[in-house]
């Protein structure tokens, strides 16, 4: 009976895929199986791949503030500055309650404070240059969503209130100090000082916001902090004649998630996504050396299609496809320490124009994810992505229309990361896609 039915795909011709007689015996949990029923493995069934890019990424909202830039020999140049809005911890100055002791108070100096997250991407020995902007216009979205995205962008001066010159130490370091320029301080601390600030809408009115943008004269690094604990520090102290000042500070944190975001940016010209096409379209591997490409923060993903996968009802009156796993491999050469591959990928369903309509699920409802198979042989052959499909390949097999479904990939940290991977397509020479499902009759 096997034999009849293995034959009998085969002589399908539309379907373009072979398959494997020495399944063996596999044994799983269905209502379409009872224990021991043998299968048939298929393992050459047709798998386009394509790369598509979002039309803008949500990147408010992400308690990070990313920084820097660097030149991408795959991806181009890639660059974010990062907005947010400030809010004072307080807006006075330290005082035992009498209004005439302010006016002993002194301004020293103000600085920005970054502290790392840890999150890193480029080559961090090269030194990274940014300077600090003052926004002229407040930190408030246009869209109807209260979001801001990768390519929004605000006013600010060009004046620059502080730079700062360093070598990037996410792991090993706590934090960047940026001192900021004595004239802004010296005008807000005289602000508060006069009581002309009291409030946070009087200090918004004044102090709208912030942007750090980085010099892209060389390549280097993007760089994480985090929002919570960074902040403005303003430095002041009490005059008395005779005897040793007394410091104080006030800080000034971003406090609403909401209104800070970074505008990432990828210039990718030259490369070979530089034709890349709008949102509802796609750029096959077939035009991009056999591959498809994924990058968090500039909304590249990475789009799967199985065109005949409809085909395999011929096979039985009664069939269904019990388990599908596919293997997606790195391109060899496209990952090192400086671009190391990310640990897992996340999966979408899209339609014909790249629409989502929500997550891989699995049987059973849960999340599925793409995880990285860290082990390598010789020639790095079993590195890849392995994901469980057979639910969905289940489903596109038994659709009544003519609409089919795909697999949009991206980056668990697509919208606060610039991280990114390049796969080969089933035509790739050394790093092609391994489909293999697993179909039974009943």
């Amino acid at each position: 009976m096997h034999k009849f039915i293995l034959m009998l795909f085969l002589a399908v011709t539309a379907l373009s895929c072979g398959t494997d007689s020495d399944a063996g015996d596999f044994v799983v949990g269905s209502d379409y199986l009872a224990v021991g029923n043998k299968v048939i493995l298929i393992d050459t069934v047709t798998v386009e791949m394509s790369t598509i890019n979002f039309d803008s990424l949500i990147t408010s909202s992400q308690n990070r503030i990313l920084i820097g830039n660097y030149e991408d020999p795959i991806f181009g140049k890639v660059k974010s500055n990062s907005y947010f809005q400030l809010a004072g911890t307080s807006y006075v100055l330290n005082s035992s309650g009498s209004d005439t002791e302010t006016t002993n108070y002194v301004f020293d100096s103000i600085s920005m404070i970054l502290k790392y997250d840890n999150h890193y991407y480029g080559d961090t020995t090269k030194v990274q240059t940014f300077n600090i902007h003052r926004l002229t216009q407040k930190v408030k979205p246009n869209t109807d969503d209260k979001s801001f995205y990768n390519n929004s962008a605000l006013t600010y001066s060009d004046e620059s209130l502080g730079t700062i010159s360093y070598k990037p130490r996410p792991i090993e370091k706590d934090s960047i100090n940026i001192k900021m320029s004595d004239a802004f301080g010296a005008a807000l601390f005289q602000k508060l000082k006069k009581r002309e600030i009291t409030d946070f809408d009087s200090f918004n009115e004044y102090l709208k916001g912030l942007v750090l943008v980085p010099v892209t004269s060389n390549s280097a690094s993007v760089i994480g902090f985090h929002i919570e604990t960074s902040k403005v520090r303003l430095y002041y102290s009490k005059y008395q004649a005779d005897t040793e000042e007394v410091p104080f500070i006030l800080d000034f944190t971003i406090t609403d998630a909401s209104k800070q975001f970074n505008a990432i940016s990828s210039d990718k010209t030259g490369t070979l996504l530089e034709n890349l096409p709008n949102s509802s379209s796609k750029l096959s591997s077939a035009l991009t050396n056999r591959q498809g490409f994924i990058q968090s923060g500039s909304g590249v993903a990475c789009r799967i299609d199985f065109p005949n996968i409809k085909q395999l009802k011929k096979i039985a009156t009664n069939g269904a496809i019990v388990d599908a796993k596919i293997l997606l491999r790195p391109v060899s050469n496209t990952y090192s320490e400086k671009y190391p591959l990310a640990d897992s990928l996340k999966i979408y369903i899209g339609d014909n124009l790249n629409r989502l309509s929500g997550s891989l699920l699995n049987s059973a409802g849960k999340t599925v994810y793409g995880i990285l198979n860290k082990k390598s042989d010789e020639f790095n052959e079993n590195i890849g992505y392995t994901i469980p499909i057979g639910t969905f390949l289940q489903k596109e097999m038994l659709k009544n229309t003519d609409s089919r479904s795909s697999l949009v990939l991206t980056l668990p940290s697509i919208s606060k990361a610039v991280d990114r991977i390049v796969l080969g397509d089933q035509k790739n020479l050394n790093n092609k896609i391994q489909l293999k499902i697993y179909y039974i009759s009943y």
